[in-house]
């Protein structure tokens, strides 16, 4: 099974450095062509069906994506970006300043602080792990995959067997695409970031 990986495009949030976790930040203009840019890229991928987290912002990018084509689209909780709690929509400065002692924490040692009042590391990494361990059960050719940086990259992670602090190497652009071979068995990370158009002699 191939896995094709999209990152949600552009938002509202990315522009202005905050933290959206779950709260709604509708996709910019730029953010909404890369979603269509990635449709014409991915045109000849025959995708079994989608997959996106329950976030408006990755369900418009899926939606732009596959335009009139009729692939099944499903919303997918454990595709859900971290929640920052009380740091939604909240930029860093005014968290070093309003909630200086958690932030602080946070930043020292990310792994086991939280955001105030929100998810844990731990917690989210289970959440991603849960998703992973569900994709032997799929019996897709290829699976669009429509999340967000944090659970695409620690899902990369996860899947080549490495440590979760690890997901910090693969980032994910917006208005890029990338391709996971899966099985069981054994898992390839074969494309990262690519902006390329796919062809089907590329296999």
């Amino acid at each position: 099974m191939k896995l094709w990986l999209v990152r949600h495009g552009e938002t509202e949030a990315n522009v202005a450095g905050l933290y959206s976790g779950h709260a709604p930040t509708p996709l910019t203009d730029k953010g909404q062509m890369q979603a269509r840019r990635l449709g014409e890229m991915l045109n000849q991928v025959p995708f079994d069906r989608v997959l996106c987290s329950e976030l408006e912002r990755t369900q418009q990018t899926a939606r732009l994506l596959r335009g009139a084509r009729q692939i099944p689209l499903a919303a997918h909780p454990l595709l859900n970006e971290m929640f920052f709690g009380d740091w939604e929509m909240r930029h860093h400065r005014d968290l070093q300043v309003e909630d200086k002692a958690n932030y602080e924490a946070w930043c020292a040692d990310w792994q086991h602080a939280a955001p105030t009042n929100g998810e844990s590391f731990a917690d989210f990494s289970q959440r991603v792990q849960a998703f992973a361990d569900e994709l032997a059960d799929y019996n897709d050719e290829n699976l669009l995959i429509v999340s967000h940086q944090g659970v695409l990259s620690l899902l990369t992670a996860l899947l080549l067997g490495m440590p979760t602090a690890s997901m910090w190497h693969f980032r994910i652009d917006h208005g890029a695409w990338s391709v996971i071979d899966f099985s069981p068995q054994f898992v390839t990370l074969r494309v990262l970031n690519s902006r390329a158009i796919w062809t089907p002699n590329e296999g």
